[in-house]
C-alpha cells in the first residue's frame, strides 16, 4: 500500500525519504513538473497537482497513511485561507478510500499568546494572527470530517535544522538582531519532527492532537546569543522588531509549550531535547565568515 505526502517541503520530503528507506511505495504531490522529475529520480512517485484546484487532485492514490504538510507561500498571490483551509477540504474530498491514518501538520501558532505561561493540549486557543486563525480552522475542518477519527494533528513549534536557522545572516554579519528578546521561543529540530511524524503512524498511538516541541522553551535573546557563541562570533545586539512584522507578532504570542503528552504517548526519544544541543549540530555545518 502507498503512503502519500501532500506538501513535500522541508519536513514532508524528509518523511517521504524515510518511508522510502523503509521499503514503502511513497507518492508525493508537487505543483511543479521540474520538481516532479527530481522527486521521481529519488524513487518517489510524483503527482503534479495543486491543493487549491480540486480537479487536479482526481488522481490521488489510495493510501495507507497520508501526511498533509502543505505550507503557505507568503510571496504567492493566493490568499492564505484558500491554501490552508480550502486546500485541506479539497484533499479530504478527493482522497479515495479511507486511509488508516491521516497526519496533519499544524502549528503552535494557532494557540495565540498566553503571556509567557505554560500551555498544553487543553489550553484554549486565542489566535491573533491570520496564520493562527486559518490553521485552527483547518484543524476544525479535519476534526469534523469522516476521517477525523483517524487523524493525528501535530501542532509543531518553530522548526529549525540544516539550512534553516532564523536570523542566521544577521548573526553571521554581526548586525543587530530584530527580535523580541525577552519573548519565549518554542522549538523542535527537524530531525525530531520527522521522528514524531513517523511515530504518529503507529496503530498504538491515539489519533488525537499533540503539541510538538522540545519542551525547553528559551527566550529569543538566549537563542541568538547561543547561536553566536557556537559560531565563534561576538554576542549579538538586539533592536525592537518593526511594528506589524513577524517579530512583533511573536512578542504578542509569547508562551511556553509543554510536550509531556507527546513523549508519554508516542514514546519517542528526542535526538535534540533542547536548543543548545540542536544548535550544536546545525552550527557545525555552517560556513563561518572569513576573519
Amino acid at each position: 500500500m502507498t503512503n502519500l505526502v501532500i506538501g513535500c517541503g522541508y519536513v514532508g520530503l524528509r518523511v517521504a525519504r524515510e518511508w522510502l528507506a523503509q521499503g514503502r511505495q511513497v507518492a508525493v504531490v508537487t505543483r511543479s513538473q521540474d520538481r516532479a522529475r527530481a522527486l521521481q529520480a529519488e524513487g518517489l512517485v510524483p503527482i503534479v497537482a495543486d491543493v487549491t484546484d480540486r480537479r487536479s487532485l482526481e488522481h490521488l492514490p489510495q493510501a495507507q497513511t497520508v501526511l498533509y504538510a502543505v505550507g503557505y507561500d507568503r510571496s504567492g498571490p493566493v490568499p492564505r485561507r484558500t491554501v490552508v483551509v480550502d486546500g485541506l477540504g479539497n484533499v479530504l474530498g478527493a482522497l479515495p478510500g479511507r486511509p488508516e491514518r491521516l497526519v496533519l501538520i499544524s502549528s503552535t501558532g494557532v494557540m495565540g499568546g498566553h503571556g509567557g505561561r505554560w500551555v498544553n493540549e487543553t489550553t484554549p486557543c486565542r489566535p491573533r494572527r491570520e496564520a493562527g486563525f486559518c490553521g485552527l480552522e483547518a484543524e476544525q475542518v479535519l476534526q469534523a470530517h469522516d476521517l477525523g477519527s483517524r487523524a493525528v494533528i501535530l501542532r509543531l513549534a518553530g522548526i529549525y535544522g540544516p539550512g534553516r536557522l532564523p536570523k542566521l545572516a544577521d548573526v553571521l554579519a554581526e548586525r543587530p538582531v530584530a527580535a523580541p528578546d525577552q519573548a519565549y521561543l518554542n522549538l523542535i529540530h527537524v530531525e525530531d519532527a520527522v521522528r514524531v511524524i513517523l511515530a504518529a503512524e503507529s496503530e498504538g498511538n491515539t489519533p488525537e492532537l499533540y503539541l510538538v516541541s522540545d519542551g525547553h522553551p528559551t527566550t529569543h535573546r538566549e537563542f541568538y546569543r547561543e547561536m553566536a557563541r557556537q559560531l565563534g562570533l561576538s554576542e549579538p545586539e538586539f533592536r525592537p522588531p518593526e511594528p506589524g512584522s513577524r517579530g512583533a507578532e511573536a512578542a504578542r504570542d509569547s508562551k511556553r509549550v509543554q510536550n509531556g503528552k507527546l513523549l508519554e504517548t508516542f514514546g519517542v526519544e528526542l535526538a535534540f531535547p533542547d536548543f543548545r544541543s540542536g544548535l550544536s549540530a546545525v552550527c557545525a555545518g555552517v560556513q563561518r565568515p572569513s576573519p
